[in-house]
């Protein structure tokens, strides 16, 4: 405003208006003059089509200058960066993808399928169930004496971010077949038997397989799954050293529940073999779940509880709010 008030006056002698009253200037030509525009200084007005002036102007009449706008080579580190900390995160918590290096799971899972494996579920309590194909940290040296690959730079980057099955990492992939609480028994050359009822793995079980295996190494057993464990098995049955055959480590040939990584739900590659990987009919017949239903009470029961138990508080605190906002 003072850069106005001496442009107003520009051409006046301050000394003209000493002891005299001054009369009030012309509110139009106040706002309107600037310094350097008022033709009575001596000043060119204004052109008539010249836009109004605005306040964007810098000091000295300066446009503000505008930052230019970052080159694509210097922003792709960037990207490229975010896009390696997602799939991090994604590797971490979401899906992981995971070769097939055997012919244990034929036909359902060939050599050399790329599967995708649901790590986010177990986040949220989840356990394993009867007839899903799982993944699952080696438990107790059941890959003793399996050659190792070792891997090139690349190989090791894709593997960091979930793209590639880590070299480091000794996982194996299986069917579940029994969970906590479950009896499951195989004698002769089958059927397999759950809780007393035969499975029907003719979907699933490699053509020409005999569901149980006749052999003094654990073709034949009865076992009892203890909980928080499961009992998995290969559906290339007579070529799958699974839990019939690595019953004499620590877990009796059961796979801890906290040692499974997920679940296989995607075959993604190659892309003529890509589909799903969904849980057999036969694990839904009646009768199958009565084992388990009393552990998966217990399981369930504690957020059922913790549920019951928020309802009245929630109920309070919403008559509180309401009472406070009536006074």
């Amino acid at each position: 405003m003072g850069d106005v008030a001496v442009g107003a006056r520009s051409g006046h002698d301050g000394e003209e208006h000493r002891g005299h009253p001054v009369e009030a200037a012309d509110p139009a030509s106040d706002s309107a003059v600037t310094p350097g525009n008022d033709p009575a200084a001596g000043g060119e007005g204004p052109p008539a089509d010249e836009p109004p002036r605005t306040g964007g102007e810098g000091s000295g009449g300066r446009a503000p200058k505008q930052k230019k706008p970052r080159s694509f080579w210097k922003e792709l580190p960037i990207l490229i960066g975010i896009a390696l900390v997602l799939a991090l995160l994604i590797k971490t918590f979401l899906v992981q993808a995971f070769s097939i290096p055997s012919a244990s799971m034929e036909n359902t899972l060939k050599e050399g399928d790329r599967v995708l494996v649901d790590k986010l579920t177990p986040w949220f309590g989840s356990e394993p169930e009867r007839g899903e194909v799982v993944v699952f940290h080696d438990p107790d040296n059941w890959l003793a004496g399996e050659a190792t690959v070792d891997p090139n730079a690349f190989q090791t980057v894709l593997s960091w971010i979930g793209l590639m099955p880590s070299a480091e990492e000794k996982d194996l992939i299986k069917r579940v077949i029994g969970v906590g609480g479950d009896t499951v028994s195989c004698k002769g050359t089958g059927p397999l038997t759950v809780n007393g009822k035969a499975l029907n793995e003719s979907d699933y079980v490699y053509a020409g397989n005999t569901p149980c295996s006749q052999d003094d190494q654990g073709g034949q057993f009865t076992v009892k799954v203890p909980k928080g464990f499961i009992w998995v098995m290969g559906d290339h049955r007579q070529n799958s050293r699974d839990s019939r055959y690595n019953q004499s480590d620590k877990n009796h040939g059961m796979v801890p529940v906290d040692q499974v990584v997920g679940r296989a739900v995607v075959k993604a590659w190659p892309i003529t073999r890509w589909g799903t990987l969904p849980v057999p009919d036969t694990f839904g017949q009646d009768g199958l779940n009565t084992q388990a239903a009393g552990s998966a009470a217990l399981t369930v029961a504690p957020q059922g509880l913790a549920l019951v138990g928020a309802v009245p508080v929630v109920l309070w605190r919403r008559r509180r709010t309401e009472d406070s906002a009536l006074r």
